[in-house]
């Protein structure tokens, strides 16, 4: 495979590593966007179980009412907890994911600067050695 086809190839592949690196910070970005929300919709659950108020003082009816409805949302809020954790593993997950294809377009951007560097040297050299061929000429001419 000639150097331009190499480069031109690993320059599609830095693109692709590129997008896919965007597509998972994008996702990685939305989830931690879900993981605020789900800790601010905790915060609200607590609000809303302590602002009812102590259902000791209330006649029986409304403080089995009270009482149930404080249950409910401390249930809901440990559901929305464990939730909460579940969500954060999954974010753990993805973040290796993305560290690790930022690794892998890293490592093709390396490769890449490093044969294009040698690309120009080799054109460098090549330049030159014409040079010196065009300057041999002439003073061989030059001595006839």
């Amino acid at each position: 495979m000639s150097d331009v086809n190499l480069i031109r190839n690993l320059s599609t592949l830095v693109a692709l590593r590129n997008s896919e690196l965007e597509k998972l910070q994008t996702a990685q970005a939305a989830k931690e966007a879900t993981a605020e929300r789900y800790r601010k919709t905790l915060e609200r659950l607590h609000g809303l179980a302590t602002s009812s108020g102590p259902s000791g003082s209330l006649p029986l009816a409304l403080a089995a009412n009270c009482g149930a409805y404080k249950q409910a949302v401390l249930a809901m809020a440990d559901s929305h907890r464990l939730d909460l954790t579940m969500h954060e593993a999954d974010m753990a997950v993805s973040q290796r994911a993305l560290n690790a294809a930022y690794v892998k377009r890293e490592v093709l951007g390396q490769v890449l600067d490093r044969k294009q560097q040698v690309v120009t040297s080799a054109k460098h050299v090549q330049e030159r050695k014409v040079h010196d061929d065009l300057a041999t000429q002439l003073w061989l001419r030059s001595q006839k």
